[in-house]
């Protein structure tokens, strides 16, 4: 079995996924964080949260639960911005 170097700075590519999927998760995973966040921040039900969102409320069930695989980045800046938060984007170069 080959070891694996962790260098703690990002689970999804300590856990072996490719760079661009790690990077993919990477960016899924903090755009759930912060429609989570919002989700508690504002004591919703999954059942307000899903009408205020526009989606069912088993959809906010699979966001609550974390189903990262259910969710595309699109998909989420769409959530985002019904929940009248904005995606900023920042480029930098990989150290």
């Amino acid at each position: 079995m080959t070891q694996r170097k962790m260098t703690g700075l990002d689970v999804f590519s300590d856990i072996g996924f490719a760079p661009d999927e790690a990077e993919n998760l990477r960016i899924r995973s903090a755009m759930m964080r912060a429609l989570i966040q919002f989700i508690r921040a504002n004591k919703l039900t999954q059942a307000r949260a899903a009408k205020l969102l526009g989606v069912t409320q088993p959809r906010i069930s699979d966001l609550t639960c974390g189903k990262i695989h259910l969710f595309s980045i699109d998909n989420l800046v769409k959530l985002l911005a019904a929940a009248g938060l904005r995606v900023d984007l920042r480029v930098k170069k990989v150290a």
